[in-house]
This record gives C-alpha cells, structure tokens and sequence, in this order.
C-alpha cells in the first residue's frame, strides 16, 4: 500500500518517508486542508504507517494495517463529537486521560481529531499538556482546514502537512475512471468548482448523479417557460411528505444557483447549462428567492399542496412566464 495510494502531495510523501527511513516519526501531525483534500485518507495511512508491523509501512497486509483501514483499531481513537459545533473540553481530558493507559496491542496510541478546528481555547489548551510530554507510544493526528484555526503553542508542537490542490490531468484521469458516464465538460466543471480537490470533485459528480425525476421535469418547464407544464409538475408533489418536499426545492434551488454561477464557470451538469442558456439572471434569481420563500413556509408548517400552489403562481410569473 505505502504513500504511493494517497493521490499527489509528492512532497508531503517524500517526507514522510524520509522520515520513517530516519526513525524520525513525530509524535503530532497537524494535517490542513479544505474540506475533500484527503485530510481523512493520509491520517488513516499515518496511523497505518505508525502500526504497521510489515517492512514497507504502510504495508496494508499485516493485522495492524487491516484494522486500521476498517476503523477497528483499538489504539486508533477519533476524537470528536460531529453532533455539536464544537467539541466539548470533557471529551479531550478524557483523551488525555486514556493516553496514560499502554495500548491494547499496537507500538502506539493514536489520537486523532477530525475537527481540530473545533476545540475551543479550553479544549485546546487541555489537549496542549498531553501534546508537551506525552509518553513514548502517545501520537496526535490533529485535522483542520486551516493551521491559523489552531493556538500557536499547538502549532508549534507539530509537524505541519499542508495538502495541496491535485495537478488538472491527474484529477481529470481519476474522474473519469471513477464516474466512467460523466461526460468530458462535467468532469472539466467539477475540477474547477472543487479548486483541484478530489474530494469536493467527488461530491459534486456524486450530487449531480441523483437528479429527482421532479427536478428533470421543473428544468423542461422553467426553461420553456410553460406555466401549464410547471403546474402539471408541482400537482403530483401535494402529496409528498415535508421532507421529500424540502428535498426536491433545495435541488431545485442548488440547480438554479449553479445556472447563475455558469455565467463565469463551467456549470456542472446538462440541466444547468440549458437553465443559463434559456432564462436570464433575472428570471433564475427570482425563482431562487421564490424557493427560499417556499421553504420558509415549509418551516413554517404550512402545508404542501399551499406551498406547490405559492410556487406554480410565483414561478409562473418569474420574467413573464
């Protein structure tokens, strides 16, 4: 397996190795990068690496490595609760608290912390006293998306591994291996909405995949402009629950905002394109704050077939529909 699976960041995989070939392993990572960087992927090969019983770390062969890559490593801990904003003080002290007992069966006990950025100053200088001294088997894998989120005492107690954007032909390449329908501008949309991040690119493929059969109708009317269409859409929808409701509007919001953002970027799918081709700024801005009015109410608890009713009037009249 090694650092060879772990897509671009040459340099950050160059030292990374060269410090394993030195012995010279340190006992906290700080891992930035925005959101689909691979922040999750090199901490789980860190983990690997620093349990890895196998001569070319990560192996991925030996017992450590297959634990850790099914999440079941019991000197693996993630520290987190994703429920709140931030992560309680209580939840580091206990950390602090488990580091104290040798591990179950690994050379180290690895803490990592998936939203470092969470910790309030309280936490964070609560997680400092175990980072100054931690004894000779404790690691920290801190993940955040920017180093300046963290107190500089923190920082200064870390390797820091800055992810970086992945070259244009490599994203490209994996792209289109890992969604083969995806037509070529698309993919080319994705990689320039996702800054060169392979996971944001991921997202947005994936996103753009599960279009709702009411969403595939709504664009054919609203890019037609025909009102007797649009009602033909919004009737059916009277009957779905609140959630299903509220998920058919926010695609349908997300695929207008994407049509308005297509006047300087590549939009992301077919349906967004023909919307910036066949209505003006003014018709998709106006629908947009229609459907943000619509779930207003839909929050409100007014009911659906009043809300389907409120959309087929006030979409209908959007630029002289």
């Amino acid at each position: 397996m090694d650092f060879e699976t772990f897509l671009g960041n040459e340099t950050i995989k160059q030292r990374l190795s060269n410090a394993l070939a030195k012995g010279q392993i340190s006992h906290c990572y700080l891992l930035c990068g925005p959101s689909g960087a691979g922040k999750h992927l090199l901490a789980q090969r860190l983990a690997a690496m620093m349990q890895c019983t196998g001569a070319q770390k990560p192996c991925g062969r030996c017992p450590q490595c297959h634990k850790i890559l099914a999440g079941t490593h019991p000197d693996v801990i993630t520290v987190d609760e994703p429920d709140k904003v931030s992560i309680p003080v209580k939840r580091v002290r206990e950390a602090c608290a488990d580091l104290y007992v040798r591990p179950n069966e690994g050379q180290r006990k690895i803490y990592i912390f998936p939203r470092a950025q969470a910790l309030n100053p309280q936490g964070q200088n609560a997680l400092l006293k175990c980072i100054e001294e931690p004894p000779p088997y404790g690691a920290f894998l801190l993940l955040c998306e920017h180093a300046e989120q963290l107190l500089p005492t923190i920082r200064s107690r870390c390797v820091e591994l800055a992810l970086a954007p992945l070259s244009e032909p490599l994203l490209t390449a994996q792209l289109h291996h890992r969604f083969p329908a995806a037509d070529g501008e698309t993919i080319r949309s994705a990689i320039l909405r996702s800054g060169g991040y392979l996971g944001q690119a991921e997202a947005l493929l994936k996103e753009n995949a599960a279009l709702l059969p009411q969403s595939a109708a709504f664009v054919e009317a609203f890019c037609a402009a025909d009102a007797l269409e649009l009602l033909k859409v919004l009737t059916p929808m009277e009957k779905l629950k609140r959630e299903e409701l509220r998920a058919v509007l926010q695609q349908w919001k997300a695929l207008l905002a994407a049509a308005l953002t297509a006047r300087a970027l590549p939009a992301p799918r077919p349906e967004c394109r023909q919307l910036a081709a066949r209505r003006t700024t003014a018709a998709l801005l106006a629908a947009a704050e229609t459907l943000d009015r619509a779930m207003t109410l839909l929050d409100a608890n007014v009911g659906a077939a009043h809300i389907c009713g409120f959309l087929s009037v006030r979409l209908s009249a959007n630029d002289n529909m």
